[in-house]
């Protein structure tokens, strides 16, 4: 009869996999708060639910996929049943969709606004520290700067703008520093808040006309973090009071740390005087992580599950898994859930079967020929200049990026990849590789083209 284990190691996979297919909103609201019970022999998942709306949304929108997904892992079917969760007191239908500054539920305290009278809530998660955080080259930067936010708030580096993809820590980064803080400074009033639920609060505010208390929340903060600022996007009421917060917390030396998915000037629909605070401070870019820092987190997660991953198994998992530590995560889950459901030690073989489906759509959809394809459509230039000996810059440095792209992307040695670049030496591959990837660390519009180059290759 399968463990108790091993009915979590179901649930968990799933959960994993909702988080790689899902936004971050909504997986923290639809999906991260909900807790299940399954059956002894894997027949059947209850999924217990906060409330009647929630329920109800979750069955029309999850309940199938959820299903088809412990199905696939499990290798049989599974049934999804929903249920209220025991103790929970219902009173009416609260609408959770996602609140812009034209639709917001008219009767709900928002996550970020505490009723009156209730303690104030700063919202960090206290695991995620420094400490817990792998340091690599790719986060080096973001990581020390941080650090230095959190021991001397109010003075450089304000604001901290941390940018990059998804699931590349910068959440982590700010939590790590409002928990810092907080272990130095008890007293602190330190706040970390989603993008979107400051314009709820803002919405909430214009309705109930309520801006004083408002302004009491938000300009009375010694550490502000937020996260997500794209969001702020054609929202120009959201925009003027961040603005309002934003000088009356510099005023008084608070200190403010903001993400984004891209640099402050590459920011869409957001007022210039706005941008132009974003990039008053210190902006610093959080990249993929590299080959050897993925090795280290898989292994140390793989420990904190329970777990040993040795090490040439952590190696091919790494290399074949690159976007991010979200991505990682969830590929280390699948495997120790194949690796408990089929009683078989972790190794490369294992791994192998349990990322069939991930290694089967990137060994699809990323070879050399469609980076240079992809490059050479981006840059203007001829598909042919790729493998040509012309050497204008206009040529050469798209070149450059391709080959830069292709080690990043593909499992092809330097001297295939030179192969493919019209028969050029190795060194001349390891060349490029370093030039470009010294200078995307630079070069902030460098940094953002192969951002959108590495987006459009992973589909």
């Amino acid at each position: 009869m399968p463990s108790e284990g091993i009915g979590d190691s179901l649930w968990q996979a799933c959960v994993d996999q909702l988080a790689q297919e899902l936004s971050e909103q909504q997986f923290n609201t639809w999906i991260k708060p909900l807790t299940a019970k399954v059956a002894d022999d894997l027949s059947r998942v209850t999924v217990f639910v906060a409330n009647r709306f929630k329920l109800d949304w979750i069955r029309a929108q999850y309940a199938g996929k959820i299903a088809s997904m412990a199905e696939k892992i499990y290798g049989q079917p599974v049934t999804i049943e929903l249920a209220l969760a025991p103790r929970e007191i219902v009173t009416r239908p609260v609408s959770m969709a996602i609140v812009t500054e034209t639709d917001v539920p008219r009767d709900v305290t928002g996550p970020g606004e505490d009723p009156p009278g209730a303690a104030f809530k700063n919202r960090l998660n206290a695991g995620l520290t420094f400490e817990t955080l792998v340091e690599g080259t790719a986060n080096r930067m973001a990581r020390a700067a941080a650090m230095h936010v959190a021991g001397t708030p109010g003075h450089l580096y304000n604001p901290l703008f941390i940018y990059g993809g998804v699931g590349l820590g910068k959440t982590h980064l700010m939590h790590a520093v409002g928990n810092r803080l907080l272990s130095d400074r008890h007293d602190a009033k330190v706040l970390y808040i989603h993008a979107e639920q400051f314009v709820s609060d803002v919405v909430k505010a214009y309705q109930r006309k309520t801006f004083d208390e408002f302004k009491e929340r938000y300009h009375s903060l010694d550490l502000l973090l937020i996260d997500d600022v794209q969001f702020f996007a054609n929202k120009d009421r959201t925009q003027e009071e961040f603005f309002n917060a934003f000088e009356a917390l510099l005023a008084k030396k608070s200190h403010i740390v903001m993400t984004s998915d891209t640099y402050p000037k590459g920011l869409a629909d957001i007022h210039e005087r706005l941008v132009s605070r974003f990039d008053s401070g210190l902006t610093v870019a959080i990249e993929p992580p590299e080959l050897e820092m993925r090795v280290a987190i898989l292994i140390n997660k793989a420990r904190v599950e329970g777990a040993e991953m040795p090490e040439e198994v952590a190696f091919f998992v790494a290399k074949n898994v690159r976007s991010n530590v979200r991505e990682l995560e969830g590929a280390l889950r699948k495997i120790l859930a194949y690796s408990r459901f089929n009683q078989k030690e972790i190794s490369i073989a294992l791994a192998r079967e349990a990322l069939r489906d991930l290694l089967s759509i990137q060994n699809r959809q990323i070879s050399v020929e469609n980076i240079q394809k992809t490059v050479a459509d981006y840059y203007k230039i001829k598909v042919a200049d790729m493998y040509s000996k012309k050497r204008p810059a206009s040529i050469a440095r798209p070149r450059q990026i391709a080959m830069y792209l292709a080690k990043e992307l593909t499992q092809k040695s330097l001297p295939e990849i030179g192969e493919l670049f019209g028969g050029r030496d190795h060194t001349t591959v390891l060349h490029a590789v370093r030039k470009i990837s010294g200078e995307r660390q630079q070069l902030t519009e460098l940094n953002q083209q192969l951002h959108v180059l590495e987006q459009t290759l992973k589909g």
